[in-house]
């Protein structure tokens, strides 16, 4: 490594330590506030970002008035910071402290999906307060294997897996996840994965989403077809009316098997993926809308992101 690169490393990790340190030390209430400063502030300032986000709205939502756009778009920036600052308080966290802002619904199913002994799958998305999902769920009885994209410096990989991890909750790299989950599965564990970013051809299927195909993760369903494993839709959002986080975990999904095992795949890949959009439009102001969802097209559809300009020459180009 360079020593440009191991300065660039090191500013990065003592400035996220600091950030984080200079947040856990407030109030929790107080911490959530100025996370949520953070997040708009980064909505005025994150030009690039906010442009994704503009865009997956008007793709997503084509009729949709563009004030209202982005009003939502607004408030998921404010959800982010907020997500911080709950972050920030994990360092400290207890099961006890956790209960004081978070309920858990629906604890009876994965009793159940767990006692058949061929493992659970949460299925899961950015949606609402995910790192919570996990953390919380692990300190209320429930630690999983979960599967990440590490953060490309180490040093502040981490220091966001230790926390991650203080309850029991296990870290699995997406890019060695294969044999490492199946493992998790058939010894009767559970697993934790998000399914809703925009993935690779050779590593998904095109499936709708909001109206368009999207390239999705199959892993959920392939693990769930060869393991037997049951499939719950997990999340956790912010509920205004109760001020409270709540965790929800959903009854067993019913996997469709036609023998087909390529097209039971897509089939059941296009189903979580239809479940995960009906969250995604009750709490539309608390999903990722700053990822690029629609990045990778099917042969011969353009890249719903370029400017005007380079889409023009583009077309020109192609005739």
């Amino acid at each position: 490594m360079s020593e440009k690169g191991a300065t660039r490393i090191a500013l990065e990790y003592w400035a996220t330590r600091s950030l984080l340190a200079a947040l856990a030390a407030l109030p929790r209430p107080l911490a959530v506030c100025s996370g949520a400063c953070l997040g708009l502030a980064a909505y005025h300032l994150a030009r690039r970002l906010r442009r994704t986000g503009e865009r997956n709205l008007e793709l997503a939502f084509p009729t949709s008035d563009r004030k209202a756009r982005q009003q939502t778009l607004r408030r998921t920036f404010i959800n982010l910071g907020r997500q911080l600052g709950e972050f920030s308080q994990f360092f400290r966290a207890t099961p006890e402290r956790l209960r004081c802002y978070v309920d858990l619904v629906g604890r009876e199913h994965f009793e159940r999906a767990r006692e058949q002994g061929r493992g659970v799958i949460f299925l899961t998305a950015h949606l609402g307060a995910w790192e919570l999902l996990s953390f919380a769920g692990a300190a209320f009885g429930i630690p999983q294997h979960v599967i990440v994209r590490r953060i490309d410096n180490a040093r502040i990989e981490a220091l966001v897996e230790s926390v991650r991890t203080r309850f029991g909750n296990r870290i699995i790299d997406k890019r060695s996840a294969a044999r490492r989950a199946l493992r998790v599965l058939q010894q009767g564990g559970t697993l934790g994965v998000l399914a809703d970013l925009n993935t690779q051809p050779h590593e998904g299927v095109f499936v709708p989403f909001f109206g368009r195909l999207a390239c999705t993760t199959t892993g959920v369903a392939t693990l769930a077809l060869r393991t037997g494993a049951a499939v719950l839709l997990a999340y956790a959002v912010w509920e205004e009316r109760e001020k409270r986080y709540v965790i929800r975990i959903e009854p067993p999904l019913e996997l469709i098997r036609t023998g087909d095992f390529e097209r039971d795949v897509t089939t059941n890949t296009a189903h979580f993926t239809a479940l995960i959009e009906d969250l995604i439009r009750r709490y539309p102001d608390q999903w990722l809308w700053i990822h690029r969802r629609w990045h990778t097209r099917p042969p011969g559809e353009p890249d719903l992101y370029a400017t005007p300009a380079v889409a023009a020459f583009v077309a020109r180009a192609s005739h």
